[in-house]
């Protein structure tokens, strides 16, 4: 059994990534690690891990972890990203890996050198229904590609969480874009040429609270709108000449509406469903994850896949700053 360590008691890691490892074939809640060490311990009882350290350091330097899973605040990821694979641990960190897309370079450099699996815990690349949708645009059912329409918004003005905290990496583009953008790389394999952007930032927060944007990947184009500022909605469409795919709960799995893909064809009178009830994205990439870790064949999300996916975003905050097109 592969044997995980987390870094910080952060909510992400107790409601999702804990219970999923808790739940996995492969893998078992090793250690905790916190700067408060009672809140360590606390939720190292809960998951039935024996150690519970009071700094993230103990846990890098203990020899009872095989690899560890990161959901710190955005603005720490590559730091303790890099000196996870540094310490020779295999590394699951939470999205966005990085601010910048050159900012990835070092740690591609250290996964290397160290021969460690290092990844940005993009869970919907594990889940069917994103499979499916591949699969489905690959084998040419709705015909040619010609757009594709996303969605994805939240209300949460809390001035004390970090997506509203500029230094900490806070943000709608961050937080969320990094959704629309990579469900559409993943099910098309193309990468976009250009975008278009408008941005909105938050007068008190600073950080950018509502984003149109337009991607062009040549054969057909991407549009989308996120906000953390608006009434709960996701919804990812994929429209071509001879139909369209609409993913109903695209991104938080389940939690919106039932998880499924509809295929509808051209003349909007013909419809089948496919359901993917009890699909668990995140149990799936983390035993994805130790599979590979462990040498198996399972493709897990690159670092090489992060840069690209990042560039993307650093475009779109480009673009937001002036109008007309910006090369990714």
């Amino acid at each position: 059994m592969f044997r995980w360590g987390v870094l910080s008691t952060a909510k992400i890691g107790r409601e999702q990534l804990l219970p999923a490892i808790a739940d996995s074939t492969n893998g078992v809640v090793a250690a905790i690690a916190s700067r408060d060490v009672a809140k360590a311990r606390a939720l190292a009882d809960r998951f039935g891990a024996r150690h519970a350290f009071g700094s993230y350091e103990e846990l890098l330097a203990s020899d009872t972890v095989d690899g560890v899973y990161i959901p710190l605040p955005t603005s720490q990821h590559l730091e303790w990203a890099a000196k996870a694979a540094e310490a020779g641990k295999h590394v699951l960190v939470e999205k966005p890996l990085a601010l910048n897309a050159a900012d990835i370079a070092p740690l591609i450099e250290i996964r290397d050198r160290k021969k460690v699996i290092v990844s940005e815990a993009f869970m919907v690349t594990y889940h069917p229904q994103w499979i499916k949708v591949r699969d489905l645009i690959a084998g040419g059912a709705i015909g040619k590609l010609k757009h594709v329409q996303g969605a994805f918004s939240y209300f949460n003005v809390d001035p004390n969480n970090m997506r509203n905290q500029l230094d900490l990496g806070g943000g709608a583009l961050p937080d969320i874009g990094v959704y629309p953008t990579v469900s559409t790389r993943f099910s098309t394999g193309k990468e976009p040429q250009r975008v278009q952007a408008s941005i909105e930032r938050d007068p008190k927060f600073g950080t950018d609270i509502y984003s149109s944007v337009r991607a062009d990947f040549g054969d057909f184009e991407l549009s989308f709108y996120l906000s953390t500022q608006l009434a709960n909605r996701q919804l990812m469409v994929f429209h071509g000449d001879k139909g369209f795919i609409e993913v109903r709960s695209p991104f938080n799995a389940g939690l919106y509406e039932q998880e499924c893909v509809e295929l509808h064809n051209a003349g909007h009178n013909e419809t089948t469903v496919f359901h993917f009830s009890g699909a668990k994205q995140y149990r799936l990439e983390v035993e994805a994850f130790v599979r590979a870790a462990q040498g198996g064949p399972d493709h897990v999300f690159s670092l090489e896949e992060s840069v690209l996916n990042q560039k993307v975003i650093d475009a779109i905050f480009r673009a937001g700053d002036h109008d007309g097109w910006e090369k990714v």
